[in-house]
Formats: C-alpha cells, sequence, structure tokens
C-alpha cells in the first residue's frame, strides 16, 4: 500500500504546527553582528601592516624584496639546470 500527501504551507505554519521555535530574530541579529565585526576588521587592516606581517623582517623595501625574489629565481634555476645529474640517477 502506498500513502501519498502533499501539504501546502509556508515554513512558519509548518514550524508552528511541530512546534518548532523561530529562529528568524536570532539568525538576523547574529548576522548583523558578523557584518559589523567584518566592516570593523576590514576598516582596520592597513595594506603597509599586512606587508610588513606576511614577509620576513629582513626585507625591508621593495628593493630588498626585488633582490629576495630574484635570489629565489637563480637557486631554484640552477638547481633545474645543475642538479639533474644527481650520481644516484646513473647507477
Amino acid at each position: 500500500m502506498k500513502l501519498h500527501i502533499d501539504v501546502d504551507c509556508t515554513p512558519e505554519e509548518a514550524r508552528a504546527f511541530l512546534g518548532l521555535p523561530d529562529v528568524q530574530p536570532m539568525q538576523t541579529a547574529l548576522m548583523a553582528q558578523l557584518q559589523e565585526r567584518l566592516e570593523a576588521n576590514l576598516a582596520a587592516t592597513d595594506p603597509e601592516v599586512l606587508f610588513k606581517t606576511w614577509l620576513p623582517h629582513q626585507i625591508g623595501n621593495l628593493e630588498q624584496l626585488q633582490k629576495f625574489f630574484w635570489q629565489q629565481f637563480a637557486q631554484a634555476a640552477s638547481r633545474a639546470t645543475g642538479g639533474s645529474g644527481h650520481s644516484g640517477d646513473r647507477e
């Protein structure tokens, strides 16, 4: 036997019928608080502070940053050209 029931009601009506609490006001308040906190954090972020936080302390200005990158590129290139002939590869 197969029984099929269609109920046409809104989520609010279903929640009230099943005795579930309405959490919409709490959710709205929490989302408003979250938005305020995010906006405050975004306003407080200073690109210079982020730059200093993310990069190592020895890199102070853009010239040093450029030298750092060139050194890394040169090391990677030397490893790619000179490092491919490992003695373990020849055995």
